[in-house]
């Protein structure tokens, strides 16, 4: 009799575990399904009121009134539309998104020979480089290696960095870089590995790598926190100044630059297999979980009002006293840690990166149908030292929101 009912248990068990699983799968194809739902509506609206792509209307953000603000597409975000319409036709195999995504990323093609900025990987493989995934087309692979060699010319062998900016100048007027790199330059690394990989030419792999080492030896603090700018020294290569441009203070973490760097050194593990990167990588995201708060959307800097933490006056977080949140940062981080998750086989922070889209998708932050100017994504933050985009949406918001959704729908 005990047998019997021990086997009884089991299969009761099993039945339990094989309902529960049943209903996590519904509740996730649910969640993913009205986000489409929403997305293609929402962008649907965004596409009627922009018009077709002149090289001059790439969405960017919303100004005072509510009204759609747009670059052109020597601007550093131009990329990032297009991307969006590229997940958009991978969320839904609809042909209506491809043509979209095929006609904004052909209007980026000039790009290729652009060597003015190090933004390149954004302007460039957030476009085509999905555009080369998802529907290759003949011309694709030129462009990214062209670009490739075109963001290679920004790299210089004695600071192994590739120049961010022009120039630089510190809040308090002190410092005036020549050599500035910060914190984003690791998201444009990506396309690098692309080109090295189509191109079979490994300088775009080495400038990658150089880059990402001299950023872990002048970019961290003791506790994996990061400064957002270092300006080099492009006689000695050596660091001369460690501070922030969009940041609280110099000495403070900006959020959405502790996000660009998990997700580059996440990327430079996925593309190099070096255990150090996944080491920084998981590193850089502990300190960011550890000052979330509790809805895991996270302050526009970590260190805003604390005590020892001091804006320069002439930045405008001086005058800001709000703390407020900045949602890009948040949609960066899901998407990361998703693929931080699966190469650290760490379940943790898939359970993070799931959670993040969870609150994201609320209505907290997601905006209701034909409002936030026709962006998916509210309560993102600019440039507060900059007076610049405080408590708008964001194109690259929205962007990596999209890639978090595609990355959970991909998901076992």
């Amino acid at each position: 009799m005990k047998k019997i009912i021990r086997v009884n248990l089991q299969i009761l068990c099993l039945f339990i575990s094989i309902i529960s699983f049943s209903a996590c799968v519904e509740s996730k194809s649910k969640f993913i399904r009205e986000n489409i739902e929403y997305a293609t509506a929402q962008t649907h609206l965004m596409l009627k009121n922009v018009g077709e792509p002149t090289g001059k209307n790439y969405p960017r953000s919303m100004d005072d009134s509510g009204k759609l603000t747009t670059t052109d597409m020597y601007d550093w975000t131009p990329g990032f539309f297009p991307g969006s319409l590229w997940y958009l036709y991978e969320l839904t195999e609809d042909s209506v998104w491809l043509a979209e995504a095929e006609k904004w990323t052909a209007s980026l093609e000039p790009l290729k020979t652009f060597t003015g900025n190090h933004d390149l990987g954004f302007m460039i493989y957030c476009s085509y480089g999905n555009a080369l995934r998802l529907a290759p087309k003949a011309g694709y692979r030129d462009i990214i290696i062209q670009s490739a060699e075109s963001l290679s010319t920004r790299f210089d062998e004695r600071t192994q960095t590739i120049k961010s900016w022009n120039s630089f100048q510190s809040w308090d007027g002190e410092t005036s870089g020549q050599f500035p790199v910060i914190v984003d330059n690791m998201m444009n690394l990506e396309m690098l590995f692309a080109a090295s990989r189509l191109s079979g030419n490994k300088k775009y792999y080495n400038i990658a790598v150089a880059h990402a080492n001299t950023t872990i030896m002048n970019h961290f603090r003791d506790n994996y926190s990061t400064y957002h700018v270092v300006d080099f020294d492009s006689i000695s290569g050596k660091a001369l100044f460690r501070g922030t441009a969009q940041g609280y203070a110099d000495n403070s973490t900006w959020a959405r630059g502790q996000a660009w760097i998990i997700y580059g050194f996440t990327m430079m593990y996925r593309e190099t297999k070096d255990p150090d990167y996944l080491r920084i990588a998981i590193n850089a995201a502990n300190y960011y979980l550890r000052h979330l708060p509790e809805d895991l959307i996270p302050l526009w800097d970590f260190n805003v009002c604390e005590v020892g933490y001091t804006p320069d006056k002439k930045s405008y977080a001086s005058k800001y006293e709000k703390r407020i949140k900045d949602a890009s940062a948040a949609c960066i981080t899901s998407s990361a840690l998703f693929e931080l998750g699966i190469l650290a086989q760490e379940s943790k922070y898939t359970d993070y990166a799931v959670s993040m889209l969870y609150r994201l998708s609320n209505m907290q932050y997601k905006a209701p149908i034909g409002s936030n100017a026709n962006f998916l994504i509210m309560h993102c933050v600019g440039s507060i030292p900059h007076q610049s985009e405080i408590d708008k949406p964001l194109v690259y918001a929205d962007y990596y929101f999209l890639e978090a959704l595609a990355r959970y729908k991909r998901s076992k």
